[in-house]
């Protein structure tokens, strides 16, 4: 915990600094939630085929899923995912003539959830 994905439009690979975006989200998370930075985990997923409203094309998506135990305010959550969505616009460079929809959100973990780590 806090299992965060990252789902993106594949003509954003280039564009996207992902490493960056996750290496500065993972300390507001632990600032922000709570939670341990060596517990921060970070995957991210390009989606091939996007299409936003009427018009496939000239357009890009990114939206970010942060999991965390559950027990936080909807005020930390909210001011987790403006963070997010912040550091959004810093680490993914405008493409010309591509509208991006950035969007972000915090839910609480499965009480089934659990994990192990070996060394």
């Amino acid at each position: 915990m806090p299992q965060i994905t990252v789902d993106y439009s594949e003509s954003l690979d280039d564009a996207f600094d992902r490493r960056g975006f996750a290496l500065a989200l993972h300390p507001v998370v632990v600032e922000t939630a709570a939670a341990r930075i060596e517990a921060c985990k970070t995957r991210f997923r390009t989606t091939g085929d996007d299409v936003v409203g009427a018009d496939g094309e000239c357009h890009a998506i990114v939206h970010v899923t942060l999991a965390l135990l559950a027990g936080r305010s909807d005020e930390t959550k909210a001011r987790l995912t403006e963070a997010a969505l912040e550091l959004l616009r810093k680490y993914v460079e405008p493409v010309e003539g591509v509208t991006l929809h950035a969007s972000a959100e915090v839910r609480d973990l499965d009480p089934s959830y659990r994990k192990f780590e070996t060394p």
